[in-house]
């Protein structure tokens, strides 16, 4: 039997991390299956490769559960750094997102990580890696966009027939 294979892996990944880390419950279910891991035997390096987690994290959920039991592995309040962008300044970036790069005076037609990085230290002196800011673009609500290449030599009158999407500001017929 074939082996499954999940297409845009690298993207898929990205996202599904990006969802678990996104909902409460779906954190705590993460936690919860790090601590069954190593319940069962298997050790907090293996459990946090299997994962995707960081050993130390790994040992954190084991040290919280012995503790203080499944509330430990709560979400707590007041965890992790503090967002480098103010809310103010984060609504500007959403705002920036649904507007062309090219309205801001950056060379393109679409926003990826490396370009939002620049926009971010030019317009607040606020330095994020590019990696930091593909997170951004799924907790806004984005989705980066590949621009689709041209074909040399073909007819657009005849891939416009066959495109997917219609052009913007046109609706399919059917």
């Amino acid at each position: 039997m074939k082996a499954l294979t999940i297409s845009d892996r690298e993207e898929m990944v990205l996202a599904l991390q990006d969802e678990i880390r996104r909902s409460p419950d779906a954190r705590y279910d993460h936690r919860l299956h790090g601590v069954l891991l190593v319940a069962e035997g298997m050790s907090c390096r293996k459990a946090a490769e299997m994962l995707g987690d960081s050993h130390g994290t790994v040992v954190n959920w084991i040290r919280r559960f012995e503790k203080s039991g499944f509330g430990g592995l709560s979400d707590q309040e007041g965890r992790g750094r503090p967002s480098r962008l103010k809310p103010a300044q984060l609504k500007q970036v959403e705002t920036a997102l649904r507007r062309s790069p090219a309205d801001y005076g950056l060379p393109a037609q679409l926003w990826d990580g490396p370009l939002l990085s620049s926009f971010l230290e030019k317009q607040f002196g606020v330095t994020l890696r590019a990696r930091q800011c593909q997170r951004m673009f799924r907790r806004l609500g984005f989705r980066l966009r590949k621009p689709r290449p041209d074909i040399a030599q073909a007819n657009p009158l005849l891939q416009a027939v066959v495109k997917k999407t219609p052009a913007s500001g046109t609706k399919r017929q059917g």
